[in-house]
């Protein structure tokens, strides 16, 4: 793959400054590797990836909270509006890391508010503020679930109006069970724009059969890893999954 992303052009953090799209509409994707490296090859002539000291595929560190009823959890696999989710997120490269709180509204819109910290303590002062301001949710009630890496490579195309991630090379840690589950060749994909403005991406996909498919990464990896909690809507995602490992095992 970094064959591939060498023959894109780079783009700076300072360039994607108007690129933030904090309140988006997002389209997730659930792929192959071998289908990841076809779209890498026919996206060439109309994306720039980002580079950030001369790295193209960046490491990411997030840790998910939830209550201790994993409200989070069961709003989100019950299909709720305006659900959810808090999170930590250390970008490895910069070192930079951030708590982000995440609500998705009944028109399928994401907006993300976010604040840069040093640590995950949340009896500081400056991060109970900013969660009584963003989370419904009482600060206190909140605990470390779900702990996960990956890759992340991010497209952004011409008119600078959508950002495309590629996840690979993921793995879940639970922090309650112990338990851990390693995704292998699995590629996550998410298109994030600003409504629905033109995205050269979409036929690309459509031509290489990879169709919209939901992936929660706090979601997908408690399920996983904790026999206890109730699965409903996710069983057939779940299936969904575990047939695409099955096939990129075959075609490697």
């Amino acid at each position: 793959m970094d064959k591939l992303l060498k023959q894109f052009p780079p783009i700076t953090l300072e360039e994607m400054s108007g690129v933030k799209l904090m309140n988006r509409t997002d389209t997730k994707f659930v792929t192959t590797m071998a289908q990841l490296r076809r779209l890498l090859a026919m996206a060439q002539g109309d994306y720039f990836v980002q580079e950030i000291g001369g790295e193209r595929n960046m490491l990411y560190d997030t840790t998910y909270f939830d209550t201790e009823g994993f409200d989070m959890y069961n709003a989100h696999q019950h299909g709720h509006a305006g659900r959810q989710k808090i999170r930590f997120r250390t970008y490895v490269s910069s070192q930079l890391q951030f708590m982000e709180v995440k609500t998705k509204n009944n028109r399928g819109r994401t907006k993300k508010k976010r604040i840069e910290v040093t640590d995950m303590d949340l009896d500081d002062s400056e991060k109970r503020a900013f969660l009584s301001q963003h989370l419904r949710y009482d600060a206190d009630s909140l605990q470390p679930h779900m702990h996960n890496y990956f890759h992340r490579v991010t497209l952004v195309n011409r008119g600078k109006t959508e950002r495309l991630t590629i996840d690979t090379q993921l793995e879940f840690h639970n922090v309650l069970t112990g338990r851990d589950r390693d995704m292998g060749p699995l590629v996550i994909i998410e298109l994030k724009r600003d409504g629905l403005v033109f995205s050269p991406v979409l036929e690309m996909l459509r031509q290489l059969r990879i169709h919209p498919h939901g992936f929660s990464k706090y979601c997908m990896g408690a399920a996983m890893t904790n026999d206890g909690l109730p699965l409903h809507r996710f069983k057939e995602k779940l299936r969904d999954v575990e047939k695409i490992l099955r096939i990129e095992n075959c075609e490697l």
